[in-house]
């Protein structure tokens, strides 16, 4: 894909003049059975919630910092897309200590309470699911993304020089521009081209999870098969998978 505009917003923008309903991110959950598929159209829908979260409810700013305590996951990916969207910085596992707002899984609660700002928690059930008991000092991102608007427009024009992802592990800040020219690379090395579909067991804790797990396909107008807690599956299990998917590459 050639993107319109060098951002990570705009070729998802391009995603959806392409083919709105082709699959984007399919989520298979091996610990809990959970399959979801989710087309450009519904992703962007769910991404565009998120972004009035961010932008209306939650107050952040362009080059806020987000600290993204959350695994492989869908949800993880709306999150992502929805930060470059209203120009604040993603930081995937970054210190919460020093963010301006965070967004934690169950598993990660504790160290997302270092954060002073704003703190919103996932439950990362089947369905994107609400918690039983909503985690004391965290808005429950189930609750409260539903009744957001479908639309989204940034009260500040994001461009392709704006800081947009803290790489993992605390490395250099890459703007919105460097993000997509690095997918397009990704994306070329994986040997990732229109209607590919990869499927990508790595975690989001590096670049490469990143880029195989929704960055790359994204640039490449391909679509993602991304799996959690996927090491128990046999090779049998593995292989009908990508059969049954229609896998073309794997990253794994």
């Amino acid at each position: 894909m050639t993107p319109s505009l060098r951002t990570p917003a705009a070729l998802l923008s391009d995603a959806l003049r392409s083919d709105a309903g082709r699959p984007l991110v399919t989520f298979y959950d091996d610990a809990t059975g959970e399959r979801v598929e989710l087309s450009v159209a519904t992703f962007a829908n769910w991404v565009a919630k998120t972004a009035n979260l961010l932008q209306d409810e939650l107050g952040a700013q362009p080059g806020d910092r987000l600290a993204l305590l959350l695994p492989a996951h869908w949800q993880t990916a709306v999150w992502m897309l929805a930060a470059f969207s209203t120009g604040v910085v993603v930081a995937p596992g970054g210190d919460p200590g020093g963010a301006d707002l965070v967004v934690s899984g169950p598993d990660t609660l504790d160290a997302a309470r270092a954060c002073k700002g704003e703190r919103v928690a996932l439950a990362l059930r089947p369905l994107g699911g609400r918690f039983p008991q909503p985690p004391a000092g965290f808005a429950d991102y189930a609750v409260e993304v539903p009744t957001q608007g479908d639309r989204f427009a940034p009260y500040a024009p994001v461009g392709p020089d704006a800081p947009a992802l803290e790489l993992p592990g605390g490395g250099a800040v890459l703007t919105a521009g460097e993000v997509v020219d690095r997918a397009l690379g990704s994306a070329a090395a994986l040997g990732l081209e229109r209607g590919s579909r990869l499927l990508s067991a790595l975690p989001y804790d590096t670049w490469d999870g990143l880029a195989a797990g929704l960055l790359a396909p994204l640039a490449a107008d391909a679509s993602v098969v991304l799996c959690r807690n996927s090491g128990a599956l046999s090779a049998e299990q593995l292989e009908r998978r990508k059969d049954a998917e229609r896998v073309t590459h794997t990253a794994v």
